[in-house]
């Protein structure tokens, strides 16, 4: 059985629950949700009715049965296919949504389709006892959406496959220099204006290219609304991500007094139109604090997670250091110069969040001028950051840029398409670690999990976020579930005998991922300018 995420227990035996026009469904109190999304997906892939079974005690003969066991964990769960049917049994809703999605996959890749493919096909489940959990709490995927917009049917699309691989944490990154995303009613030019730029530079920043239409789009608070109830069904949570006090200037596009204006004519400003790290950022008044408190309110209406992610990271501090208005403010609160300036900013904020019962997050470079208690660390940088943050007492969340940045080039070969960054392959992604070896066991209990990141700025359309995720996300989805042996020791001969029928599925979703042997003919990109492969560590 060619299942993945790997379960931690496969008890395989003779014989097969075969699913025919008169199979049914039964779903048990609490697990109702779980039954109609079910119904729904096995419906369009098979064609088959699976009306409503009515008696409590499980599926009959050829019938699936899905129920909570309050002796099981949140996410861990139970599936046994056998003589009386298949049951499926979790700690909460949650686990058993996981194991619906095993299901799935024990059908077949076909069952992954929105139709069927002929009417005569014959649906089995093999007999077998599976048992499974996840191994970490957070199991996420971060999509910028800021620097290329993805428009709501494609986050709905990815909510769908990340549910497909267990993930459970959708981090949505909003606001950029490039592009702010989510309607704010206060402040309604934040998408008048910030959410389109004039052009878009083509490839790395140092390509001489550039796409000369507009770009941008933005989700309405209704589809918020709609994205998070989405997501809610298939059991993740999403993040959102409010860009401060760098990464702003297409905030800054819109209001220019949330600049240092006292330095920069930030009337001129426009939303940015290339990448890097951008000089324009948030000053540090008392204005712009509750500009963002009126951003926050409406962000916490539409959001009910319990995180609130506030980025943080790669604040240049020369306008700071030139502006007389942020010196004043330095003095006026006491602090060790500019860097104590973003502490206090990021403070701020995660009070804040804190006296609404939310808690803040950012990079990790919000660890600089120390952290409030509550306070959780997305590990960007190395390890370094998370190792500081968990010795600390914070919760983090690893998701080093040398491992987990699906931006990155997979292989070294001159056909990828704009090869950024640096080479990560498949292999390399299923063998990394999100627990640093130098934590004890106290420590390590801070790891929330672990997280993919999809910077866009190279990835024009859904197709080349397909062609960078994937297949990489199925290592990572394992490594996040799966209770895998130390890198070194990991079967990555299994895993790809066990993707070979995991492709399979990825065609029947339409994903267009990276073929093993390279990219096809019409997913490169020939002559758009990557970073050479000698080159520097990448920046955002």
């Amino acid at each position: 059985m060619e299942l993945l995420p790997a379960p931690r227990v496969v008890v395989p035996s003779r014989g097969e629950v075969r699913l025919t026009e008169h199979s049914r469904l039964h779903a048990g109190p609490g697990a109702e949700a779980v039954g109609r999304w079910l119904t729904g997906a096995l419906r369009q892939a098979t064609g088959l009715p699976l009306p409503e079974h009515r008696e409590a005690a499980g599926a009959a003969g050829d019938g699936i049965a899905l129920r909570l066991d309050a002796a099981l964990a949140g996410e861990e769960y139970r599936l046994v296919s056998g003589p009386h049917g298949v049951l499926i049994e979790g700690g909460t809703a949650a686990g058993v949504f996981r194991g619906a999605q095993t299901l799935r996959q024990l059908l077949g890749p076909d069952a992954f389709r929105r139709a069927p493919l002929r009417s005569d096909r014959a649906w089995t489940v093999p007999h077998v006892r599976i048992e499974d959990a996840p191994r970490f709490r957070w199991r996420g995927l971060m999509l910028d959406v800021a620097r290329h917009f993805l428009p709501k049917d494609g986050v709905l699309r990815q909510l769908d496959l990340m549910a497909a691989h267990k993930l459970n944490v959708l981090h949505l990154h909003l606001t950029d220099d490039q592009g702010w995303r989510i309607e704010i009613r206060r402040h309604p030019r934040l998408t008048e204006v910030g959410s389109w730029r004039a052009r878009t530079k083509i490839g790395h920043r140092a390509s001489p290219l550039w796409d000369e239409r507009p770009h941008g789009g933005y989700y309405t608070q209704d589809d918020i609304r709609e994205i998070v109830a989405y997501a809610a069904e298939r059991h993740i949570e999403v993040v959102p991500e409010i860009d401060v006090p760098g990464h702003s200037q297409a905030a800054i596009a819109a209001y220019p007094e949330l600049g240092n204006t006292d330095v920069v004519d930030t009337a001129s400003l426009g939303v940015w139109d290339t990448w890097g790290v951008n000089p324009n950022v948030l000053a540090p008044t008392d204005h712009t604090l509750r500009f963002y408190e009126g951003v926050f309110e409406e962000v916490l209406e539409l959001f009910p997670s319990e995180f609130i992610h506030v980025g943080g990271d790669e604040c240049p501090k020369d306008q700071w250091r030139r502006s007389p208005a942020a010196q004043a403010r330095v003095r006026e609160l006491g602090l060790a110069g500019e860097d104590g300036l973003q502490a206090w900013f990021i403070g701020h904020f995660g009070e804040w969040l804190a006296a609404r019962g939310r808690r803040l997050i950012g990079w990790d470079e919000i660890l600089e001028g120390g952290l409030a208690q509550g306070a959780a660390v997305s590990s960007w940088r190395g390890y370094r950051g998370g190792i500081a943050a968990a010795r600390a007492g914070h919760d983090v969340v690893m998701c080093p840029e040398q491992q987990v940045y699906l931006d990155h080039r997979q292989d070294a070969g001159p056909g990828e398409p704009v090869p950024i960054g640096y080479v990560r392959t498949l292999e390399d992604v299923y063998r990394f670690e999100p627990v640093p070896p130098e934590l004890t066991p106290e420590e390590a209990r801070h790891v929330l999990g672990t997280q993919a990141n999809v910077w866009t700025e190279v990835m024009e359309d859904q197709q080349r976020v397909d062609y960078q995720v994937f297949p990489r996300l199925a290592a990572f989805a394992e490594v996040a579930w799966s209770s895998l042996p130390a890198p070194e020791d990991r079967d990555f001969a299994g895993f790809e005998q066990r993707m070979t029928a995991h492709y399979r599925r990825l065609d029947a979703l339409g994903v267009a991922y990276r073929p093993p042997t390279g990219p096809r003919p019409w997913q490169r990109r020939p002559g758009v300018l990557g970073r050479p492969l000698d080159g520097p560590p990448p920046l955002r």
